[in-house]
C-alpha cells in the first residue's frame, strides 16, 4: 500500500469573488530578517492569486545586502516590481496595503492597511507604535506570541486623553494576531566543504551586534573549553556579506581571540559570505556541526534558531521571548538546554528613538548557566545520551515539520489577512475554510 497523501483544492470563496489590487511594501530583496519575513508574506499571497491581484513595492532594510541570482521567484518579483511602477505611474490604486517593516513606518496608503512585523525583542513597545497603528492600520500580523503579546499588554498614561484612550492610557485599539514561520525541507543537500579539525562544534548565527550578544558568547565558550578538543563556528558579519565588511569582522573577531585566549585548544572559525538557503541548510546538517547556541538578549522569532530546530540539531538558548513558541512543546515541555537569564533595561547605546525605547528590558543570560548549558550539551552529544535534548533532537525537528508545515501555514495566513475589518464583510472565511475539499487517497 503506498503513502497516505493530503491533497486539497482551494476553492474561491463566495464562489468567486473579484481580486483585490493589494500593493507589497516590504524589504522583499533583502538579505535580512525582514527580508525572509517578506518573501514568506509574498508566497502565501501567491498561493492565492485567485484572491488578490499582487503589486510590489521593494524597501531597503538598513546596510544589508540584497539577494542575487535567479529563479522563478526571483524573476516574478521583478516582473511585478517593473508592473507596479508603471501602474503607479498611470494613477493606478490599491485596494489594500500589506506593509512589513517596524510599525513607526507604517502609513495609509490603501482604503485597508495590514501591518506585518516581526514586533520586538524587548518588554514593551515604543509609544510611537501604539499611536501609528490606531491611526493607519486595521490589522496586525506578527511572527510570534511574544510580539503580540508584548505588543497588547504596552500603556502608557497620558494626561490629555483622546476619546480612543481608553481611562486615560495610550494602548493598542486594533486586532493583532501572530503566525510562526513554516519549516522548509531540502532534498538531497550537498555538503559544505568546511575545513573543521574537531569532531565536535557549536554553530552561531548571527549578526555580530550588541542585542546578539556574540561577545559574550564566543568569550564564555572559551573559558568552558579552553583546553579542549571543541569549536565554535561563527556564521556572521557586521552589516554586509561584502569583502570589506569579511576583513573588518575577521580582524575584529582576531584581535578578540588573541585578547582573551592566546594560549587555547579550542578553535573558532568565522563563516562569512552569501549563503543560499540550501546552503544554510547544509550547515546545520553537517556532520561536524554538533549543536546550535544563541544566547541573544531577545527575539522577534530567532529564524536561525528555527532552522537549527527542525533540522535536527540540538540548541543552547536564552529562555526568553520569540523562541520560546518553538522550543517549548505543545505541553509545555523544555525542547532545548535553557540559559537561565535576568531580566533588566536594555544597554544605552542601543537605545533607538521610536522602536527600542530606554525603558524597556530584555533578557541577560547568566554566565554560569551558559557555561553549564554548553558543558551538558557537548556532553550528551559525545555520549549518545538518547535520555536528553540532543538524544530527541531529531523526533523533535519531525514534530515541528508536522506542526508548522509550510501548506498549513500558507492557508493560515491568508485566514489572517481575510480576517482584517473591511475585507472580512466581503470574504466570507468561514465559508471558504468550508469550501476546502480536502481528499485522502491511497
Amino acid at each position: 500500500m503506498g503513502n497516505s497523501r493530503r491533497i486539497s483544492s482551494l476553492a474561491p470563496i463566495g464562489g468567486g469573488v473579484m481580486r483585490k489590487k493589494i500593493l507589497f511594501r516590504a524589504p522583499v530583496l533583502t538579505r535580512s530578517g525582514y527580508g525572509e519575513q517578506s518573501r514568506y508574506a509574498l508566497r502565501a499571497l501567491r498561493s492565492r492569486e485567485d484572491l488578490f491581484d499582487i503589486y510590489i513595492q521593494p524597501l531597503k532594510w538598513g546596510q544589508t545586502s540584497w539577494i542575487s541570482g535567479k529563479d522563478e521567484e526571483r524573476e516574478w518579483i521583478d516582473s511585478r516590481i517593473e508592473s507596479t511602477i508603471g501602474y503607479i505611474q498611470q494613477g493606478g490604486t490599491f485596494d489594500v496595503s500589506f506593509q512589513v517593516t517596524i510599525p513607526n513606518e507604517w502609513e495609509q496608503i490603501a482604503p485597508i492597511n495590514i501591518g506585518y512585523t516581526a514586533g520586538i525583542e524587548t518588554n514593551r513597545v515604543a509609544h510611537e507604535w501604539l499611536t501609528k497603528a490606531n491611526e493607519v492600520i486595521d490589522n496586525i500580523i506578527t511572527i510570534s506570541s511574544h510580539s503580540k503579546d508584548v505588543y497588547k499588554n504596552t500603556h502608557y498614561d497620558v494626561t490629555n486623553p483622546q476619546n480612543e484612550w481608553e481611562n486615560g492610557q495610550l494602548s493598542l485599539q486594533k486586532p493583532i494576531e501572530f503566525i510562526n514561520y513554516p519549516t522548509k525541507r531540502f532534498d538531497n543537500l550537498a555538503e559544505l566543504d568546511l575545513d573543521l579539525e574537531y569532531d565536535f562544534n557549536f554553530l552561531v548565527a548571527a549578526q555580530i551586534s550588541p542585542r546578539k550578544n556574540v561577545n559574550n558568547t564566543i568569550k564564555w565558550f572559551l573559558e568552558e573549553f579552553k583546553d579542549e578538543e571543541v569549536g565554535l563556528v561563527l556564521k556572521g558579519n557586521l552589516a554586509k556579506n561584502c569583502h570589506m565588511d569579511r576583513e573588518h569582522t575577521f580582524n575584529d573577531l582576531r584581535t578578540f581571540l588573541e585578547n582573551t585566549a592566546p594560549d587555547r585548544k579550542c578553535k573558532v572559525y568565522l563563516l562569512h559570505g552569501d549563503m543560499t538557503d540550501e546552503e544554510m541548510h547544509s550547515l546545520y546538517k553537517h556532520p561536524k556541526i554538533s549543536a546550535f547556541m544563541s544566547l541573544a538578549h531577545g527575539e522577534g522569532f530567532g529564524l536561525p534558531i528555527f532552522e537549527a530546530v527542525y533540522s535536527g540539531i540540538p540548541v543552547v538558548a536564552t529562555g526568553w521571548s520569540g523562541q520560546l513558541d518553538y522550543l517549548i512543546d505543545e505541553e509545555g515541555r523544555e525542547q532545548f538546554y535553557n540559559v537561565n537569564f535576568d531580566l533588566n533595561h536594555i544597554q544605552p547605546q542601543v537605545v533607538w528613538d521610536g522602536v527600542l525605547i530606554k525603558e524597556s528590558m530584555w533578557a541577560y543570560p547568566r554566565e554560569q548557566s551558559a557555561k553549564e548549558k554548553m558543558r551538558q550539551c557537548y556532553e550528551d552529544v559525545t555520549s549518545n545520551n538518547e535520555d536528553s535534548y540532543a538524544g530527541n533532537a531529531d523526533h523533535y525537528a519531525e514534530i515541528i515539520h508536522e506542526r508548522l508545515d509550510q501548506e498549513k501555514m500558507y492557508e493560515r495566513f491568508i485566514e489572517l489577512i481575510l480576517s482584517t475589518p473591511g475585507l472580512k464583510d466581503e470574504f466570507d472565511v468561514e465559508l471558504w475554510l468550508d469550501s476546502l475539499d480536502i481528499e485522502e487517497h491511497e
